[in-house]
């Protein structure tokens, strides 16, 4: 039983034996296999490589021409765009020239056509020949009308008569009439004809420029056109001012006639209330001084005003204590206070509303401009001048009025209460006379 086992166990190792051999056959033979391999992925590892740096190298290089053509065709199309630009800066400069030049043109034509100068307008002529042309046109143009020329025509007389002689021109912004009915300064009247100005002082000068004389100075009327006509000189008068006021400034005057008629009034009333206050005073006094004070009522009888009436008041009362006879001094003083100080309140009333009333005008005035101007435009300045005369007149008419009334009615109340205190003054004074005449 033993020497089986041992022969199985023999057995078993001998094959054992046998495999491991084969294993190690095998692995030696797939270990050589490999390295083989390796040797043989190294060498193309090592070949790609090499191949691989060849590769970069030559892309490298390629890529740095790339960079440098790309850099040359940059420069050059900045050259280009360069050159375009410029290009396109000319063909600008040229169309607005072409434009500038056309516009002269016709700026050109429209102002000579005015003096009877034509200019070719057809495509045949180029701009350039064009202001060549009406430039020359225009130095002749200016030559003519920088001169003083005669020729022969008419002129209308401020009396509308015709007067046929000699027009001097004086350039185109000037001229003179001269003729055996009258001589001097000639403005537009319209339609290119002239009428004779109506200032005085141009009559020598419109001879001497005819005797072709030199003058130092000239007295001259200087127009725009002889289309529109040109409204004679002539001094503005009272009346005109007034209707120019309109409604509202003959409301303000009579407002300020009727505020004058009352200080007029109230200084009649002052000079009879202050009237003989000193006189009076004295007599009563001098009468109460020599014991006398029985006849200094009859001694003021005739005198009248204000300060008579207080100081009667007061010598009727005098015996009566001092408390007593004050309260009635300033009673009756009180009472000559509503005839004094008469129209005073309602004189200043139209001082305040005189300016108001020049406001409302200005107001007014306005409205009737931009009324105006809405309706019509501002073409013609002499269809606003109504209402901006309205505007400031009324105005004017307000404070002429309000400012002499201020004053004048300050100065009249200032006077009616020196002639209160004037007739308060005398009245104590007489009181204080009688009490130390009776302490006596």
């Amino acid at each position: 039983m033993n020497t089986f086992y041992t022969a199985l166990i023999s057995l078993l190792v001998l094959t054992a034996s046998i495999q491991a051999d084969e294993l190690s056959n095998a692995y030696n033979k797939e270990y050589t296999f490999l390295k083989a391999q390796k040797s043989e992925l190294q060498s193309r590892l090592s070949k790609e490589k090499s191949q691989q740096n060849a590769d970069i190298e030559k892309a490298k290089a390629k890529t740095k021409n790339l960079q440098e053509t790309y850099l040359n065709l940059s420069e050059a199309l900045k050259e280009r765009q360069a050159k375009l630009d410029k290009l396109s800066e000319k063909l600008s400069d040229v169309q607005n020239n072409s434009e500038i030049s056309g516009s002269v043109v016709m700026q050109a034509k429209i102002t000579l056509d005015e003096y009877g100068i034509e200019l070719d307008d057809s495509n045949k002529t180029t701009n350039a020949k064009k202001m060549e042309i009406a430039f020359n046109e225009a130095s002749k143009l200016y030559a003519k009308l920088s001169s003083i020329q005669t020729e022969n025509g008419k002129f209308y007389l401020p009396d509308g008569s015709v007067a046929q002689g000699e027009i001097v021109k004086v350039g185109n912004i000037a001229a003179y009439g001269v003729s055996d009915q009258a001589a001097g300064a000639l403005a537009p009247a319209g339609n290119g004809e002239y009428k004779l100005w109506n200032a005085v002082g141009s009559s020598d000068d419109a001879k001497a420029l005819y005797a072709g004389k030199p003058l130092d100075s000239l007295d001259v009327f200087v127009y725009e056109n002889l289309d529109k006509e040109v409204e004679y000189k002539k001094e503005k008068t009272f009346d005109d001012v007034l209707k120019g006021g309109g409604v509202i400034g003959y409301i303000i005057l009579a407002l300020g006639l009727l505020g004058l008629l009352l200080l007029i009034i109230r200084v009649v009333i002052l000079l009879r209330a202050g009237s003989n206050v000193t006189k009076i005073s004295n007599i009563v006094a001098y009468k109460v001084e020599n014991g006398e004070g029985h006849q200094a009522l009859d001694a003021i009888q005739n005198f009248k005003g204000s300060a008579a009436r207080v100081v009667k008041a007061t010598l009727r009362n005098i015996n009566k204590n001092r408390e007593h006879v004050e309260d009635i001094v300033m009673e009756n003083i009180l009472n000559e206070s509503g005839h004094i100080d008469k129209f005073g309140g309602f004189v200043m009333v139209l001082a305040a509303v005189a300016p108001l009333l020049g406001l409302l005008g200005t107001v007014t005035g306005m409205i009737a401009t931009f009324d105006m101007i809405t309706e019509y435009g501002t073409g013609d300045p002499k269809m606003l001048s109504g209402g901006i005369s309205e505007a400031l007149i009324t105005t004017m008419f307000g404070l002429i009025v309000a400012i002499p009334l201020l004053l004048l009615g300050n100065l009249i109340s200032g006077w009616a209460q020196g002639i209160k205190d004037s007739m308060e003054q005398s009245a104590l004074h007489i009181v204080n006379i009688f009490e130390k005449h009776n302490a006596k």
